[in-house]
């Protein structure tokens, strides 16, 4: 299925402070957030943001905050997105009020809770699709191994270029001129 702009709603999923300098690809998922981030507010998909338990491991990652303008952000003790019932119903409500039935998903740790927010939220019935290279882990085993779980349970992996070529649809637009130059 691809993703189309009116029907996404991006998820980032705990890119904290704390978390993030001990993440191996740190740099790509910073900035293919970023990206994500820079489009979805350019293409008006809204953006969910998690920080899990910031008390212990601070808040969003200060580079981030520019980008997080319109952003609803929710603290949580749950490593899934999926168990914390407000984050959960403030997803469902996205995709009930205005047809935002795509979750795509971004953040840290590939292999905890971004892999169990996906699985999460497919078994509840959404579209998932996870970024791979705008997720990342502490070790590359653990990214593998979450990614290939993901695979084996059916929920869609993209790239952060794939994401944004999808949501366009098309060249020769002013969003096209203005987001292509993200990746290049």
């Amino acid at each position: 299925m691809l993703l189309e702009r009116h029907r996404s709603q991006l998820l980032v999923i705990d890119i904290q402070d704390r978390l993030l300098p001990h993440i191996a690809n740190k740099a790509e998922v910073a900035a293919n957030t970023e990206v994500l981030l820079t489009a979805a507010r350019r293409l008006d998909i809204p953006v969910t943001v998690s920080e899990q338990y910031p008390k212990g491991l601070g808040p969003t990652a200060a580079r981030l905050l520019p980008f997080l303008e319109g952003a609803k952000i929710f603290e949580k003790m749950h490593f899934s997105c999926a168990a914390d019932a407000e984050i959960r119903r403030h997803v469902r409500h996205l995709d009930q009020a205005s047809g935002r039935d795509q979750i795509v998903i971004c953040g840290i740790e590939s292999h905890v809770c971004v892999l169990q927010t996906a699985l999460g939220l497919a078994q509840a019935g959404h579209y998932v699709a996870v970024v791979v290279d705008a997720v990342g882990s502490r070790r590359r085993e653990s990214w593998d191994a979450a990614i290939d779980r993901l695979l084996k349970n059916e929920i869609e992996t993209v790239t952060t270029e794939m994401t944004l070529f999808e949501w366009l649809g098309v060249s020769g637009t002013e969003e096209f001129r203005d987001l292509s130059r993200l990746i290049k």
